[in-house]
């Protein structure tokens, strides 16, 4: 996942170039196979997932709309399916990545794993000495992070994380409560495995419909509020733009 938008072929069909429209993909092809039962979300080598360092779409109507959409059913596909999502934290998980993690069902993380909401960070994030966000440049969290992380955390700690854009290390989080297991970097994979397979051992149907049960207030949460979200996102986006920044004279940076 450390890739996060792939350009459209030259010469050949148009593809969709978000990640978060090919995650989807994905998941809803597992969720339609009967052979999976459980499904691990990690990324590539120690990174589970950046954010990216512009946001070259905005303004494109079609990547805007893969965008847009591709957001809408991935967090769809994970609230709504009823096979079991385990987010292994492999390393930082930073914008998006947040968002996944908080809208899984069971997390295990590496202790020194950082996970942070960039959107409201100004470019003051800071995750392995590079700096994660746009300078200057606040949004709405309305990848999801807006929806999930009031549902994980105290009103206190969800709007601290969110509207300072608060990093947090995988320990912390546990020792909270947040989520289920932070451990060193060399015990991720056999205690993502041994949770895995515990789950396997358990009555598939009731499994299944247990997270459905339980996922009942997540789907309310999303359907209340992702769409209002992704929408100050990205009207955020346009009213930052260099041209409405200088009609503005001002407001929105400064002042309402």
């Amino acid at each position: 996942m450390r890739r996060l938008a792939r350009p459209p072929d030259e010469g050949g069909p148009r593809v969709r170039t978000h990640r978060a429209a090919e995650l989807a993909s994905c998941l809803v092809a597992l969720r339609t196979d009967l052979d999976v039962r459980v499904i691990v979300l990690t990324g590539t080598d120690d990174v589970f997932t950046y954010p990216p360092s512009s946001a070259p779409w905005h303004g494109d109507p079609g990547t805007d709309w893969d965008g847009m959409t591709g957001l809408a059913q991935v967090l769809e596909a994970i609230v709504s399916m009823e096979k079991p999502i385990v987010a292994k934290v492999n390393g930082p998980a930073v914008g998006f990545g947040s968002t996944l993690v908080f809208a899984a069902d069971l997390v295990v993380a590496r202790e020194d794993a950082i996970i942070a909401d960039h959107h409201l960070g100004m470019g003051d994030v800071v995750v392995d000495g590079e700096r994660r966000g746009l300078a200057g440049h606040g949004v709405v969290p309305g990848d999801g992070g807006a929806v999930f992380v009031p549902l994980a955390m105290s009103p206190a700690l969800a709007k601290e994380y969110l509207m300072l854009a608060q990093p947090r290390r995988a320990d912390e989080l546990a020792r909270l409560g947040i989520i289920n297991y932070a451990v060193p970097a060399d015990a991720l994979d056999s205690k993502t495995d041994e949770l895995v397979g515990r789950l396997l051992t358990r009555n598939a149907y009731a499994l299944a419909w247990t997270k459905r049960v339980v996922n009942q207030r997540m789907r309310i949460a999303y359907d209340t509020s992702f769409d209002a979200g992704l929408a100050y996102e990205f009207l955020g986006f346009y009213m930052q733009q260099p041209q409405a920044v200088e009609r503005g004279q001002g407001r929105g940076v400064d002042r309402l």
